[in-house]
């Protein structure tokens, strides 16, 4: 069995933005508050009590107990949700979209490390309480992102025009879909389980967002987790001042700009910021608000407002803004007693150039953590890899350099010249020194013989290493289709597979499993046994 542990930094999964901020590289401090380490929070429970309004907690725990009427709720989720009320209590936050059926594994890895983060603050800080919060993007409009999902390498897609939020979407067709993925499950105690978790997520709900509550609180209620849709009308109102200030004095333009120039000498920018970062939205309208000719106008669309216009409009109708990317962190620390924010890479890539927008605001900027990124293997693909020799180093490589790397080890004599490269480089230096002190119209030559001979040492090279590749085939080929197994497209598992074909081959223990696995500040792959 591979013992050899796999970093973030390692694993060559992640960018290098990503691997400088893990490792705390300085020229990245400015640009988050506290990194995320169990002694740090002390600090930033500290600034959040001291930046969280009583009211907001009340307009808050109001606004949970509505959106959640319709719904049977676990005595621990009513206990969080009552929690939310007292001064001592704080979150931690995971957010996603509504991808169909939970979408890519890294859906329940980001939701079970916000649920053992709050478990291991608890242990840390026991005169406090700390609730996990999966929040809903109810408001995105990129529907073509997340509906589908993959069951055994299937794409299970639901067909259906969107140009709204998709939170508001109506789940009407998605029993096509339920016949679709019934048939790719087949029979079994664990499909029909599925099935029904299916149809009485989306066949019994009006809505996107409430198909997808339904769904993440079947799985996740007896943690306690608290689900939260930013769509909502009071909690919008607690907006409405950031608003205001976005439509007229374009501040998070001013400073995100500012933090980009800052990032692009070294890094590539992940969102770039509008002079107003707000939709206008309605049921089937998400369209951005731009400033044109003294007019707030609706783009795509004959609707605009003046100033006056849209600013009462803000006033009387605060549901009708929506925060695009670059405010709904703002909106998500204003309405929440937040601690820290737990993304993939691609997310806290964007959170690091938000500091200073939350500084021109007040509002403290949380601890940002890269979720737990995990490898499943079954118990068959493990005793393969026993039996190959691999390490997890192996299979986290690079599929060519992997069958380059293999093709040597296994090969009985060393498929390298590097020690005959090197020799040759000090020949044709002394031969170049020669010419110096002889005939310097010699040194083109001995280049050109130096750049020959090189050229045909790796030309050999690769000859020898493409005839041991032949010869050593059948185990090569195993390699390769264990690691295809476990890297889909040469790809990370979590953003190809859905959790359902792994929940039936673990008759429902992959969350328990999860759940005792992952160390959500541990920066390493997680693999997990099945």
């Amino acid at each position: 069995m591979p013992t050899d542990c796999i970093s973030y930094q390692e694993s060559g999964y992640f960018t290098k933005l990503i691997v400088d901020y893990l490792e705390e590289k300085p020229q990245l401090k400015s640009l988050y508050n506290r990194f995320p380490k169990l002694e740090n929070f002390k600090a930033q429970i500290e600034e959040k009590a001291q930046n969280y309004p009583q009211e907001n907690r009340t307009i808050l725990v109001t606004a949970l107990l509505n959106q959640y009427k319709n719904f049977q709720v676990s005595d621990a989720t009513k206990e969080n949700i009552s929690l939310l009320s007292h001064s001592k209590t704080f979150t931690i936050t995971t957010g996603h979209q509504l991808n169909l059926f939970t979408g890519p594994l890294y859906f329940l890895y980001k939701i079970a490390s916000t649920i053992n983060l709050c478990d291991k603050l608890k242990k840390e800080y026991p005169e406090h309480n700390f609730v996990p919060i999966y929040w809903m993007a109810t408001e995105d409009h990129d529907f073509e992102e997340i509906n589908y999902f993959s069951f055994k390498n299937v794409k299970i897609k639901w067909a259906k025009d969107s140009t709204g939020p998709v939170g508001r979407l109506s789940t009407k067709g998605l029993n096509e879909v339920l016949e679709v993925f019934a048939n790719e499950l087949g029979l079994g105690q664990n499909a029909a389980y599925l099935k029904e978790l299916f149809e009485n997520s989306y066949l019994k709900h009006d809505n996107l967002a409430d198909a997808t509550r339904f769904l993440a609180n079947e799985l996740f209620s007896d943690k306690g987790l608290v689900i939260l849709d930013g769509d909502d009308v009071s909690l919008k109102q607690l907006f409405i001042p950031y608003a205001k200030q976005e439509l007229l004095n374009k501040i998070s333009f001013e400073k995100v700009s500012a933090t980009n120039l800052i990032l692009e000498k070294d890094y590539p920018i992940q969102v770039n910021p509008r002079e107003i970062n707000l939709f206008y939205i309605e049921d089937n309208l998400r369209e951005r608000i731009v400033f044109e000719d003294n007019l707030y106008k609706i783009n795509n669309t004959k609707i605009a407002f003046s100033e006056k216009e849209i600013i009462a409009l803000l006033q009387s109708n605060p549901e009708k803004f929506s925060p695009n990317v670059i405010l709904r962190p703002l909106y998500e620390e204003i309405i929440l007693p937040n601690l820290c924010y737990i993304g993939g890479g691609g997310e806290i890539a964007y959170w690091l150039q938000l500091k200073s927008n939350f500084e021109a605001n007040a509002i403290t900027f949380p601890i940002i953590l890269v979720r737990n990124s995990v490898l499943l293997i079954t118990e068959k693909q493990l005793d393969r890899a026993d039996k190959l020799n691999l390490t997890w180093t192996d299979l986290f490589t690079n599929q060519q350099e992997l069958f380059n790397n293999k093709t040597k080890e296994f090969s009985s004599f060393t498929i390298d010249f590097s020690e005959q490269k090197e020799h040759l480089r000090q020949q044709f230096d002394k031969l170049t020194t020669i010419a110096n002190q002889t005939d310097k119209s010699f040194i083109g030559a001995v280049n050109a013989q130096q750049t020959k001979q090189i050229k045909g040492l790796e030309n050999l090279e690769k000859r020898l290493l493409k005839a041991e590749k032949r010869v050593h085939a059948e185990k090569l080929e195993r390699i390769l289709l264990l690691q295809n197994e476990l890297f889909p497209n040469q790809g990370l598992q979590e953003r190809k597979a859905n959790f359902s074909e792994f929940y039936l081959s673990v008759d429902g223990e992959l969350l328990s499993k999860l759940f005792r696995e992952l160390n959500p500040l541990a920066p390493n792959f997680t693999i997990i046994t099945l």
